[in-house]
């Protein structure tokens, strides 16, 4: 299957013979065809549906090659930008920001979950996370003076409010603190179950530095 000729161009064909590759779950494979078909999308100057076919391309990348995966988002993000699409871009700066967190690449998800918060503070709150992970108070400083100059409406959201309280609970070493604030945000905004998986990884490791602490007194 060729695209030497635009106007004869077999999209329908390629559809067909990727989704047939997605059944077998022969990812790699049926990834091909997307770039193929992303190829052919170029040839006519449709560069959201390459970016589409990108997007396609990484969900079956996703299955074998995670590298790969973030190499394909990224062309079609850069493609978005092109056209304007300013919110599918953010789209999937987000998901490249979650597959790096998936590899635990902290540093990675937080560059990329930060590049997503143009457009939501939930992004910001996300990289806000992946940053008290990390367990360094002057960075997670550094970083909410960051957030707050990338979106100047951030310091009066909910968001900013609890990474800031949970920052406080962090450099108090206040377990007890650190689960109020967590518990007053959740009452009113249910945290996801990646965000809750990764507040309680900060918890334990404040929570083993408090028990540390009483060993030593």
């Amino acid at each position: 299957m060729g695209c030497e000729t635009p106007s004869a161009l077999p999209f329908d064909l390629f559809d067909k013979a990727a989704n047939c590759f997605k059944l077998a779950k022969s990812w790699d494979r049926a990834g091909a065809v997307y770039v193929k078909l992303a190829s052919c999308h170029l040839k006519l100057d449709s560069k959201h549906e390459a970016a589409s076919a990108y997007a396609n391309v990484a969900y079956c990348y996703k299955k074998t090659n995670m590298r790969e995966a973030i190499s394909c988002l990224e062309q079609a993000v850069h493609m978005f930008l092109d056209i304007g699409r300013l919110n599918m871009s953010a789209r999937y700066y987000k998901e490249i920001g979650e597959l790096y967190e998936q590899e635990e690449n902290l540093k990675q998800a937080i560059i990329y979950y930060e590049k997503a918060t143009i457009f939501s503070e939930g992004h910001l709150l996300n990289a806000g996370i992946c940053q008290l992970c990390k367990g360094d108070v002057v960075a997670i400083n550094n970083a909410l003076e960051r957030y707050q100059e990338l979106d100047p409406t951030f310091s009066g959201t909910r968001e900013c409010k609890l990474l800031v309280d949970l920052e406080a609970a962090i450099d108090e070493e206040d377990v007890a603190k650190f689960t109020g604030c967590l518990k007053e945000y959740d009452s009113m905004t249910k945290l996801d179950e990646w965000r809750t998986t990764l507040l309680l990884r900060v918890k334990e490791a404040l929570k083993a530095k408090e028990l540390e602490e009483d060993d030593l007194t």
